[in-house]
């Protein structure tokens, strides 16, 4: 049987009423590479693992404890066993709230926290150890949504193709903040920060191999914005609506993901919960359609390396969906599970 082994976040405990969940920590899964099929190798217990990152060995894997800040949130670090399984090496303290993203780059886990708006730097040492903070940077500024967009909010660290120039989307401010390294450590870049249309709140983006141009989904306005970039300052240049022309409901946008063809980009909606598919056509976007995924609260999804298989997380209804990822870009369901607990982020 061809398999691949990759690992689920989850929500353990709802910080919060109404947001939260019933998982079990971090789920080891292996996928059937024939049939589409799931199974659950192992769980690692840990709280609120909400967004998880792997070395690039694939050694080691890294997530945050997505809480309040008076609750201690941390950075943890793990090495990936024989089997998959997970053993706990260490974990650093997060000061900061609801640490919601981490990446790694280089031998260093960097950290974006939601509730705070705030960015955390923790250098690695040779055995994948989390050493203590190295530095913190916090965003600031408010933008025109009084509700959502009252203080800045950190959402995500990206990486651009180059290796040198690390962007954070912050939904609170309406800016991708951009940082680079110095030496050994982060610091701010703002000559290449990149606004975005008041009132979106950009939550996610992924780049083009070359990394020339760049898109961005905006959860609260469900747009994507298509950024081109000259030496790596971007500009916005066009927005596209992720929403059927008939949706009356919230915009609630979640994740984007480019398959590694770099033909298609594909958006999550919660509240519609469907994945809007796209054609890339390098500065602009054609839609090619809307896939319903029949399920609560679609949070996360990802692509697997070959670009072959689709997997959607669902966090209230728990709903694990397998599509393969037809020619042309659709999606064809292929396997369905409740086994996994508030599912909310998937990483090869």
């Amino acid at each position: 049987m061809e398999t691949l082994t990759f690992f689920i976040g989850s929500y353990t405990e709802y910080p919060i009423p109404g947001f939260g969940g019933i998982g079990h920590g971090i789920y080891t899964v292996q996928l059937n590479t024939k049939t589409g099929e799931l199974k659950i190798l192992s769980i690692e217990p840990t709280r609120n693992p909400s967004y998880l990152a792997l070395s690039a060995d694939h050694k080691y894997l890294y997530c945050n404890t997505e809480l309040d800040e008076q609750d201690s949130p941390h950075v943890r670090a793990y090495r990936v066993k024989e089997g998959f399984s997970l053993e706990f090496l260490n974990e650093q303290p997060i000061k900061g709230g609801y640490p919601c993203h981490l990446t790694t780059y280089h031998n260093n886990i960097l950290v974006a926290c939601y509730a705070t708006g705030n960015v955390f730097q923790y250098p690695l040492d040779a055995s994948g150890k989390l050493l203590p903070k190295a530095k913190q940077y916090d965003h600031k500024g408010s933008s025109i949504n009084k509700v959502r967009q009252e203080a800045p909010h950190a959402h995500q660290v990206s990486v651009h193709p180059n290796g040198k120039d690390i962007y954070v989307c912050d939904l609170g401010i309406d800016r991708i903040k951009s940082y680079r390294f110095e030496g050994e450590y982060l610091v701010p870049n703002p000559v290449k920060d990149c606004k975005i249309t008041s009132g979106n709140g950009p939550r996610h983006m992924v780049f083009n191999k070359v990394g020339d141009y760049a898109y961005v989904i905006s959860e609260l306005t469900s747009t994507v914005s298509v950024l081109q970039g000259d030496e790596g300052v971007f500009k916005e240049i066009g927005t596209y609506s992720t929403l059927p022309n008939d949706y009356k409901g919230v915009p609630s946008a979640s994740a984007i993901r480019m398959h590694p063809n770099g033909n298609f980009l594909y958006v999550a909606n919660r509240k519609f919960e469907g994945v809007t598919i796209f054609r890339i056509k390098e500065n602009s976007l054609e839609l090619i359609g809307h896939h319903n995924t029949n399920g609560d609260e679609l949070r996360e999804f990802n692509i697997t390396p070959d670009g072959k298989w689709l997997i959607a997380c669902h966090q209230n209804s728990h709903d694990t969906i397998v599509y393969r990822i037809e020619e042309d870009g659709r999606l064809k369901e292929k396997f369905r599970t409740k086994e996994i607990l508030s599912p909310v982020c998937v990483v090869f």
